[in-house]
């Protein structure tokens, strides 16, 4: 199917826009503003697919004609979810959990075409080990690189690169917010041109 409606970013992720830049597509942001809980039982994989869905169901309302990009992260810490830790205490905590620990990085994500509701929908996983971190190492690493809007406390671009002794998967930018590989995937079925 050849698609010719403008494409949008369902995000306010500067990290999501900056990635999405790299494919050099024109597109706009709109930022999804949905309710972000998990449901009783969802398992981490359904809750980043579930909600990927739901921001580009929000975002097309106010997009009759485009194709929507969506996407949403959770780090696993033994089995339970860590998202966006919002503030020091939280992110001292996710990282306390976090030493010496494997964390998943699941990605949900979806396209969606806004015109005629139909949608592809994934998710992809990254997996980092940590070193152990002891709690000046953590409180020093907080300070300097606040990221407090990150799934499990860290920013893989930046400093957080420091606290891990391994990263692993099939796509480095599905760490960061949106992968790339899967999504080039995705455009191309519905015949947009990549390089």
């Amino acid at each position: 199917m050849k698609h010719k409606h403008p494409i949008i970013l369902a995000s306010s992720s500067v990290f999501r826009k900056e990635l999405l830049s790299r494919l050099d597509l024109p597109f706009e942001t709109d930022s999804p503003d949905i309710d972000e809980s998990q449901l009783l039982g969802e398992s981490p994989e359904d809750y980043v697919k579930r909600l990927s869905l739901e921001k580009a169901q929000a975002v097309a309302h106010r997009h009759k004609h485009a194709l929507i990009i969506a996407s949403d992260q959770c780090s696993v810490v033994a089995g339970k979810i860590n998202g966006k830790p919002g503030h020091h205490d939280v992110a001292i905590q996710q990282l306390q959990e976090s030493s010496g620990q494997q964390v998943s990085f699941l990605t949900g994500l979806c396209v969606m075409d806004s015109e005629t509701g139909d949608y592809q929908l994934d998710q992809v996983p990254y997996f980092v080990n940590f070193r152990e971190l002891n709690q000046t190492e953590i409180e020093r690493y907080l300070i300097k690189e606040k990221p407090y809007n990150c799934a499990g406390s860290f920013k893989s671009e930046g400093l957080g690169i420091t606290l891990f002794k391994r990263m692993h998967g099939d796509d480095p930018t599905a760490l960061i917010g949106l992968p790339l590989i899967r999504l080039c995937e995705m455009l191309r079925s519905y015949e947009i041109k990549l390089p």
